[in-house]
């Protein structure tokens, strides 16, 4: 389909400010609140209750067969426990995408936080009805949840912004991912809920943040991006562009939002497998699936693995070493925050170029310092050092700005199937991770990280080579710079989009 350029401007237009409208802020918090939140928060609280939990597992086995429980299948049961968050993850982040476009992006964050009520209330049940089986259960509907919304939120964050803080409200996604694992850290400790009688009240907090947004996030409007390429509503987008906006600047944004609908007039949102057809997006999906694989089998997880063993080569007690924990996860949040402002003044190629390559570097000295560990008593410190540059490298790159990326790579009929796709290739990386991650560490021990390694100096090479800046380039000016990179069946002609909305 060949678009032809809008030449009808509107004279008394004025660029958007870097500051964004109170409203969209807030929109964005109601979003994120009962979306990637959700995410950190549930990754982290299982943490603090392994033991009580594996205690009320013997004991409901020795009420049911009368004999205590074999240490294999307790393992076995843990084990599930934990890792069926995955695959509820994988579940959710597939259909993801199409409740979006069903029930709107609003409207699947809505629903997507009833099903959070549930899991929370079959998880407080276990210990009082003696039934672990709800604990998978509730794991399960939990991981289902995350899925959903670790997909739709980036996409409502994504289309609510203005092009010129689009990357720093993406952020959002990462910002609160980050604060839900430092949330979970805190509530986990032992002052807190973290005491051996209180776990079933601590997996049955997740309740909370559902209900805060079905409380607030009503009172914000659907993506106006949604409302008017997706539904020809030209009223509700005008109404929520005000809202977002306010009623002297949206006309910009509805500019562009026009041109992308006229551009994308008569094409239906597209199926997962029909972007794998489509050879115009063949680099942006493989980016996007390579950025998501990445983000998982990056050396993260065997990171925080280490910690608590470099913390007591370093002399730090086992009952301080939660705190200094919660120390991890709070500079990666400070790192979240920071990103904000950075990939909107440095740009996006940088930050994530600049965070794999740093990783690169820390994953050679981590394996040295680790090696040597008892050359010199001032070696394991420099081990914890590593440690935290590493988190504050992941952190001010592909922690942030591959979620940015997700959004960015595609125009609106593709946006939500990018999403299912990327989002179920993030989440599988995550199962395949946890479930061969013990071996590459038992076998490797400190030299695992030269695996990790590899992959973050593969990653940082293909994103110097492959991928354009997107920085305050409108989502059909992106689209054209890769169909020119790569070669393109569109009119030549079309590039003159990009080339009018630059003036």
């Amino acid at each position: 389909m060949e678009y032809q350029p809008l030449l009808v401007r509107v004279p008394h237009i004025q660029r958007k400010s870097r500051f964004p409208n109170l409203t969209l802020v807030l929109a964005a918090c109601a979003a994120c609140i009962g979306g990637t939140f959700q995410y950190g928060y549930n990754i982290s609280i299982i943490n603090a209750p392994t033991k009580p939990v594996q205690s009320f597992i013997n004991e409901t086995w020795i009420h049911r067969y009368g004999t205590n429980i074999q240490d294999g299948i307790l393992t076995l049961l843990w084990s599930v426990i934990v890792s069926v968050f995955t695959l509820g993850g994988f579940i959710g982040a597939s259909v993801g995408g199409t409740l979006a476009i069903r029930f709107g992006r609003k409207g699947a964050l809505l629903l997507n936080s009833v099903f959070a009520l549930l899991p929370s209330l079959l998880m407080g049940l276990s210990y009082p009805t003696g039934v672990f089986e709800l604990l998978i259960v509730g794991r399960f509907l939990i991981g289902l949840n995350a899925g959903i919304g670790i997909c739709v939120q980036p996409l409502y964050l994504g289309e609510i912004a203005p092009k010129s803080l689009r990357g720093a409200m993406a952020m959002g996604t990462s910002i609160f991912i980050t604060g839900g694992i430092l949330t979970g850290q805190v509530v986990g400790l032992k002052e807190l809920l973290g005491g051996d009688d209180y776990w079933p009240m601590l997996l049955s907090t997740s309740c909370i943040p559902a209900i805060l947004q079905l409380l607030i996030l009503p009172w914000f409007p659907e993506s106006p991006r949604y409302l008017l390429i997706d539904k020809g509503d030209d009223i509700q987008c005008n109404k929520a562009l005000k809202q977002l906006h306010g009623s002297e600047s949206y006309h910009y944004e509805r500019e562009d939002m026009e041109q992308e609908r006229v551009a994308m007039l008569g094409v239906k949102p597209k199926k997962p497998w029909e972007l794998f057809m489509d050879p115009n997006l063949r680099w942006q999906l493989l980016t996007i699936m390579l950025l998501n694989c990445a983000q998982q089998l990056n050396g993260i997880n065997a990171i925080y693995f280490y910690a608590n063993y470099v913390f007591t080569r370093a002399g730090i007690t086992v009952e301080k070493i939660p705190y200094i924990t919660i120390g991890t996860g709070a500079c990666e949040c400070l790192t979240a925050l920071t990103c904000g402002p950075l990939v909107e003044s440095l740009g996006r190629r940088i930050l994530i170029i600049g965070g794999y390559s740093l990783m690169t570097v820390w994953c050679a000295l981590l394996t040295v310092t680790l090696t040597f560990q008892d050359a010199n008593p001032w070696v394991p410190y420099l081990s914890m050092s590593c440690v935290f540059a590493f988190i504050l490298s992941f952190g001010l790159g592909p922690g942030g700005v591959t979620n940015i990326l997700n959004t960015e790579l595609f125009t609106q009929p593709a946006r939500p199937a990018a999403y299912m796709i990327g989002g179920s290739v993030n989440w599988l990386s995550f199962f395949f991770i946890g479930m061969i991650f013990p071996f590459i560490v038992n076998g490797l021990q400190q030299y695992c990280f030269l695996v990790f390694l590899v992959n973050c100096c593969l990653v940082a090479i293909y994103i110097f080579f492959a991928v354009p800046e997107t920085k305050n380039k409108t989502f059909l000016q992106i689209e054209q710079e890769f169909q020119a990179l790569y070669g393109s069946k569109r009119n030549a002609e079309d590039t003159s989009v990009g080339n009018l909305s630059e003036l």
